[in-house]
C-alpha cells in the first residue's frame, strides 16, 4: 500500500466518512450567493425539503425563508425543519414556529433544558443543511438572518462566509446525517422518503465526503489533526471562533517550521465577547513558529473553511475549537480536488486583500477591546473559551509546561477570579453556600434517578 493509499485509508477511519465519486460541486460566497441558491432550491422542491440550521432569526431574512416553506408545505412538499434551542435563544420567537407548524411544516427543537440532564445543554445542533429531494443539497457556515445579508442600501455590509452546494450521491450522506438526528428528536423518517446514493444519479466528477460529527466523538478533530501534520506546501484556514487546543497549536506551528505556508484567517471583530481575547491568547506560539495570521477588516468573519496543497478543502459548520470538535453535532463537506481548491485559494487570498496582518511584537495589537465593542454570544463557544482558560489556569497551578506572554493577562484575571471569591467566601459564605447546596441538590437527584431508572431496566430485562 502506498503512502496516498495509507493516508486516504487513515482518514476514512478517522471521520468515518467514506468517499462519495460522481457530484457536481459549486462554491458560493456570503449570503448574496447562498440565500438565492437556497431559496431556488426550496422553490424547485416536488417531494420533500430538509432544513437545518443552528439559528434561523426572527427577522425579516428568516421570514423570507419561512413564507418560502410554508409555501412548499402549503403545495404538500413534506418541509421538515430542525433548530438548535440554544442557537434559536432570543433570535426567534415561538410565535414563529408557531407560524411555520400551522402552515405544514414539520419542526423539531434540537436539546432544549431539561431537569434530568443540568449540563446536557451543552450538546448543540450547530449545523447548517438544506437538502431538496435527494437531489441537491448545501452544507454551509451560514445561519440564517438579517446580519449575514446586510443592508447594503444602509451601507452595512454583510458578514464574511463560505458555503457549497452539492449536486450527486453525496446528497444522500448529507440527507443521512439530517434523518439520524431527526430520529433522536421522535419518531424516525419514512424509509421510503428518500433514495439510498447508489440509486443517485451521476452528475459530475468531484468527490465528496460529508462529514457529521456528534458530540463527544473527535472524528474531526483528529482530521483537522493529520491535515495539518500532512500538508506540504501550504495550509490556509478561515475560523470564526478561533481557540485551538495545545495538540492542534503545535501541529500547526510544526507545520510552519517545517516550511509549510500555513496561514489563519479570523474575525477582527466578534459577536461573542469574549472570543477575539481568547483568540488571541494562542496568537504568539503561532506567530514564532512562523504561521502568518490576519484579522478580518469588515463586521464579521463568519466562514469555517481550510484549504490545503491546492488539492484538499473542507467548507462547512465546524469551527477550530474544542466547543465544534467535542461539544456539537457539526456538518462538514470534505473535497479534495484539485479545480474546487483553486477556488477555495483564489477565495482566500481575496479575503486578505480586506485584512490586517498581525506581526510580531505584540504588545499593542493584543490589548483586550471594550466589551461595549463585542454583541452578546452563544453560551457553547463561552463554554469553549472557558475551557480554554481552565487550561491556561490549571498549568499555571501546576507549572506543568511554559507560557506565551500573552497568556499572563488569562492567569492574572484567574488570580483575581480566585482572590475575590476567598473573599466573598469569607465575608459572605451564603451566597458560595446557597447555590452550591442548590445545585448538589439538583446533581444528586439527576444521578439517584438514572440509576434508579437502570436498576429497573436491569430487572426486566432480568425477568425476560
Amino acid at each position: 500500500m502506498s503512502e496516498a493509499d495509507l493516508f486516504i485509508h487513515a482518514i476514512d477511519r478517522t471521520v468515518g466518512a467514506p468517499p462519495i465519486h460522481g457530484n457536481a460541486v459549486r462554491l458560493l460566497r456570503d449570503a448574496a450567493e447562498n440565500y438565492p441558491a437556497w431559496l431556488s432550491a426550496i422553490e424547485s422542491a416536488r417531494h420533500y425539503i430538509y432544513f437545518e440550521s443552528y439559528i434561523i432569526h426572527d427577522d425579516e431574512v428568516g421570514r423570507i425563508f419561512a413564507d418560502a416553506l410554508i409555501a412548499k408545505a402549503e403545495q404538500g412538499v413534506t418541509v421538515r425543519v430542525i433548530y438548535d434551542w440554544l442557537g434559536a435563544f432570543g433570535k426567534s420567537t415561538r410565535r414563529f414556529w408557531r407560524r411555520l407548524e400551522q402552515g405544514g411544516v414539520v419542526v423539531r427543537r434540537y436539546n432544549p433544558p431539561r431537569l434530568l440532564s443540568p449540563l446536557g445543554w451543552l450538546r448543540r445542533d450547530h449545523r447548517k443543511l438544506l437538502s431538496v429531494d435527494g437531489r441537491i443539497c448545501f452544507i454551509t457556515g451560514l445561519c440564517v438572518g438579517k446580519d449575514w445579508a446586510g443592508a447594503p442600501e444602509q451601507g452595512v455590509p454583510p458578514w464574511r462566509d463560505t458555503g457549497v452546494e452539492i449536486r450527486g450521491p453525496a446528497v444522500a450522506a448529507a440527507e443521512q446525517a439530517f434523518a439520524i438526528l431527526w430520529s433522536l428528536m421522535g419518531p424516525p423518517l419514512p424509509v421510503s422518503e428518500r433514495l439510498p446514493h447508489e440509486q443517485m444519479a451521476v452528475l459530475g466528477d468531484t468527490t465528496v465526503r460529508v462529514v457529521a460529527t456528534t458530540p463527544g466523538v473527535a472524528g474531526l478533530l483528529r482530521l483537522d489533526q493529520m491535515i495539518a501534520a500532512s500538508a506540504n506546501h501550504r495550509l490556509w484556514l478561515s475560523d470564526a471562533y478561533f481557540a485551538g487546543i495545545p495538540s492542534y497549536v503545535q501541529g500547526l506551528a510544526s507545520a510552519a517550521r517545517d516550511g509549510v505556508d500555513v496561514r489563519l484567517l479570523v474575525p477582527g471583530s466578534s459577536d461573542i465577547a469574549v472570543m477575539r481575547p481568547i483568540s488571541q491568547t494562542g496568537y504568539r506560539p503561532l506567530l514564532e513558529a512562523g504561521v502568518r495570521v490576519f484579522e478580518w477588516k469588515g463586521p464579521m468573519m463568519h466562514a469555517k473553511t481550510a484549504v490545503a496543497d491546492s488539492r484538499w478543502a473542507r467548507v462547512g459548520s465546524s469551527n477550530l475549537n474544542i466547543s465544534s470538535w467535542l461539544g456539537n453535532h457539526e456538518l462538514d463537506a470534505v473535497i479534495p480536488d484539485e479545480r474546487f481548491a483553486a477556488q477555495m485559494e483564489r477565495m482566500f487570498l481575496e479575503d486578505l486583500e480586506n485584512s490586517t496582518e498581525i506581526v510580531l511584537p505584540l504588545r499593542r495589537r493584543l490589548r483586550l477591546r471594550p466589551a461595549r465593542e463585542y454583541a452578546r454570544g452563544g453560551a457553547t463557544r463561552a463554554a469553549a473559551s472557558a475551557l480554554r482558560m481552565s487550561h491556561t489556569i490549571g498549568a499555571a497551578i501546576t507549572d506543568r509546561r511554559p507560557f506565551t506572554s500573552t497568556e499572563g493577562t488569562l492567569i492574572g484575571l484567574g488570580g483575581a477570579a480566585f482572590m475575590i471569591l476567598a473573599v466573598v467566601s469569607a465575608l459572605l459564605p451564603r451566597l458560595i453556600t446557597i447555590p452550591l447546596t442548590v445545585l448538589s441538590v439538583w446533581f444528586g437527584i439527576v444521578l439517584l434517578a438514572r440509576a434508579y431508572a437502570m436498576r429497573r431496566m436491569e430487572r426486566r430485562s432480568r425477568r425476560q
